[in-house]
């Protein structure tokens, strides 16, 4: 299982290691100084589940590269997170919506890789969960507060769903590289999760007033074959600039 384990792999470490970059470009700019470093740390969770996911998948190709590797030498086309997080910050709305819908997503996949038959998943699965856990209470607190709050933060919701809300075709689709994972034991049911997704996201938009919108259609971009938006070029040259431009230096 040790070739169709790489690309999965990578679907869980780039999706964490981007969604952890975005939430700290929030640094010197969150509206308070409590939620600057709730949205730090929740960051550099993230940061730290995509090593071990990526140190994973570099174990297991045995190519020579390693995680930072896998992080800074990759282009665009070679990535393979989800299109939800490397979408812009927008403002606070914006980047609570996205990070629930994918707290949600993530949660339900780690409940179930914490019971995959691959001890190594399990483990990672296990730790990263306990802090899931937490990024799901915190951001499902936020669209309530939002949704159910002042005339302006609902209003602030109701225009951020449709900047994100397409892109969560990708958190109720599989592929065939899923099924055969989930019919060896080593991921969960990748239907069981949507559904559990689905459940979790209408739940939370009830309580904060927001209406549901339809589930969203499969369009050109597909993050599974490195078809990405324009968007994450731009963070990524950001991100890998020193690496690349200094491949030797060290701490």
């Amino acid at each position: 299982m040790h070739q169709p384990l790489i690309p999965f792999l990578l679907r869980l470490g780039d999706s964490a290691m981007v969604q952890g970059q975005r939430l700290c470009e929030w640094c010197g700019h969150a509206p308070a100084l409590e939620e600057e470093l709730a949205l730090m740390n929740v960051g550099l969770d993230l940061v730290g589940q995509a090593r071990n996911w990526l140190e994973y998948a570099a174990e297991l190709a045995d190519d020579g590269r390693d995680a930072d590797h896998l992080v800074f030498r990759r282009d665009q086309r070679d990535y393979r997170n989800l299109l939800l997080v490397e979408q812009p910050n927008g403002d606070f709305a914006v980047t609570m919506l996205k990070q629930f819908l994918y707290d949600a997503w993530h949660f339900q996949v780690l409940e179930h890789l914490s019971q995959s038959l691959d001890p190594r998943i399990q483990g990672i699965a296990a730790k990263a969960l306990k802090e899931v856990t937490y990024h799901l209470r915190r951001s499902s607190e936020w669209i309530e507060r939002l949704g159910d709050g002042t005339e302006e933060s609902h209003q602030r919701m109701l225009a951020a769903i449709p900047q994100v809300w397409r892109f969560t075709v990708e958190l109720l689709d599989s592929d065939a590289l899923e099924q055969g994972l989930f019919e060896a034991g080593i991921i969960g049911d990748p239907q069981a999760i949507a559904a559990a997704w689905q459940q979790q996201v209408a739940a939370t938009f009830a309580s904060a007033t927001l209406p549901l919108p339809p589930a969203a259609s499969p369009f050109y971009l597909d993050s599974r074959r490195g078809v990405h938006s324009e968007h994450l070029g731009l963070l990524l040259a950001e991100m890998q600039f020193l690496p690349r431009a200094y491949p030797d230096a060290t701490w």
